[in-house]
């Protein structure tokens, strides 16, 4: 095995950020790479999905060390994540938010309640508020990936927190049966048409969701990679 020096198109003031979080978090404990190596080889593993082999081996570090100092960086920065009701009242009033969510894929296969039979796969549920634009402005602990996702909105809070804040919420067909200030698609009712004046609303509706649905694909193709590195170590 041999090491090769490789870029990481990441700006630096984010690395300099995550590296300040790794020091006020862990003060003066002694590691064997700095907090600025610590901060790369987080950032690394999470913007180009190397192998924790890889990480180990452009570090100079061992394995499990790779996966340690990974995992403990992402738990300091999940420390600074922003509540729902936080994530919520940051977004402007006039506007609206996009609710969706997705089955996250993982590598433990034997998790109890993880298979999801709507994509016929192991994985986490996932719910997911953005701006209209797409920017994220929250991400939901997980929960199994057999939770619908109308289930998982209410087990969050997102639904009462979206209708006390009088926030209007925009989501797809899976979300049937909630009310307050979420927006579904109009549905059509078996062996009738929908007025001319439905679709249109329809197809606004799909267009203004847009942005979240991109969102999503990418994370979950960013999920798929990790569970299935993690999976080539655990089970080579």
């Amino acid at each position: 095995m041999f090491s090769y020096p490789a870029a990481c198109d990441v700006e630096e003031e984010l690395l300099e950020l995550v590296t300040m979080v790794i020091v006020a978090c862990d003060g003066d404990r002694s590691c064997k790479l700095r907090p600025y190596d610590r901060a790369r080889c987080a950032l690394v593993s999470l913007r180009k999905h190397d192998t924790f082999e890889q990480l180990a081996a452009g570090l100079a570090i061992g394995t499990a060390t790779a996966r340690r100092y990974v995992n403990h960086t992402i738990g300091q920065l999940a420390r600074f994540a922003p509540s729902l009701t936080e994530a919520l009242t940051s977004h402007h009033a006039d506007g609206y938010v996009l609710l969706d969510g997705t089955v996250a894929e993982t590598d433990r296969v034997a998790a109890a309640g993880h298979f999801s039979g709507k994509v016929r796969r192991e994985g986490v549920n996932l719910q997911v508020i953005t701006a209209e634009e797409g920017r994220l402005l929250w991400l939901s602990p997980a929960l199994p990936g057999d939770t619908h996702d109308v289930k998982a909105a209410r087990e969050h809070g997102i639904i009462e927190a979206c209708a006390e804040l009088d926030l209007e919420a925009l989501v797809d067909k899976g979300y049937q049966g909630t009310r307050g200030t979420v927006v579904r698609p109009i549905k059509r009712r078996p062996g009738t048409e929908l007025p001319v004046k439905h679709k249109k609303s329809k197809t606004v509706h799909a267009a203004l969701r847009a942005p979240v649905e991109a969102f999503l694909g990418a994370l979950t193709l960013v999920f798929a990679i990790g569970a299935r590195n993690d999976s080539q170590q655990l089970y080579p």
